[in-house]
């Protein structure tokens, strides 16, 4: 354990049985696959969920508000490589739409030149839009799997929170001052709101780094979860390991921009710092 903790000081993760190559090296080539498409669900599932939150809020009782419980209880009913799974037999098998879930690009597409690994920004910076479309199309149905795997908990936290904050003495003030519905509402509520949305994001954020893993081999997406799954099937362990460590180093650099967002939202949690 204590040589394993002195190479850990100095960067070294071990070699990986199956491929040769360094644990780093692996881990480094393939994160930013894993990167893009997680950020990509989590994005998706942000501009759907807080929408329909807010409205399911605001017009409590309505068809909206039952078409967000509806939503929210599919997306967490649904494991999500059931839902991949569904997915690719509908938009690629049947109707054709989607391209075959064979990686990052298909087989007539070449990757950009890497400057941050992102295939989408990439692509933006070398002006390549036929790799650009390309990418984005092997990306909508895996980002598609994760969003509707992380939707139900953003809109209903965003739900319930901002049903907390409607019924608070400032906002029915603000009101009968005769200020604008989409000012009491966005500017108001939403931002007091915002705070156990955050908290959220970031139980979200985690879920989908352990999604992440079923998705990548549904869709043979190379990144560091099925890199992961690979490894534990050879009984490859050193790879193992540093997925995990690598994991827990990403859950814990989020929880600590989700505790310095808390001070740029709400200037109260500054003063109790």
């Amino acid at each position: 354990f204590l040589r394993y903790v002195d190479d850990l000081a100095h960067g070294n993760l071990g070699n990986s049985l199956a491929t040769g190559q360094p644990v780093v090296t692996e881990i480094v080539s393939r994160l930013p696959a894993s990167a893009e498409l997680t950020l990509f669900g989590l994005i998706v599932s942000v501009l759907i969920a807080i929408p329909l939150g807010i409205l399911a809020a605001v017009k409590q009782g309505s068809w909206i508000d039952h078409t967000c419980r509806v939503v929210a209880t599919a997306g967490v009913s649904l494991p999500v490589f059931f839902t991949g799974l569904l997915l690719v037999y509908v938009f690629y098998f049947l109707l054709g739409w989607a391209p075959a879930p064979l990686g990052r690009l298909d087989v007539f597409s070449s990757a950009p030149p890497q400057v941050t690994g992102f295939y989408l920004i990439d692509s933006l910076i070398a002006g390549d839009f036929q790799t650009f479309r390309a990418a984005l199309s092997q990306l909508i149905l895996p980002g598609a799997t994760l969003a509707i795997f992380s939707i139900a908990p953003i809109a209903r936290m965003t739900r319930a929170s901002m049903l907390a904050v409607l019924a608070s003495d400032y906002v029915r003030t603000a009101r009968a001052s005769g200020l604008s519905a989409y000012t009491v509402i966005i500017t108001y509520a939403f931002r007091n709101a915002m705070l156990p949305v955050i908290t959220t994001l970031g139980m979200v954020f985690s879920f989908l780094l352990g999604a992440n893993v079923l998705v990548e081999k549904v869709f043979a997406w190379p990144g560091i979860g099925s890199f992961a799954v690979e490894a534990l099937i050879a009984s490859d362990f050193a790879p193992v390991q540093g997925f995990v460590l690598t994991m827990a180093v990403l859950y814990v650099m989020l929880n600590l921009l989700i505790d310095i967002s808390y001070g740029i939202i709400d200037p109260r949690a500054r003063l109790e710092a």
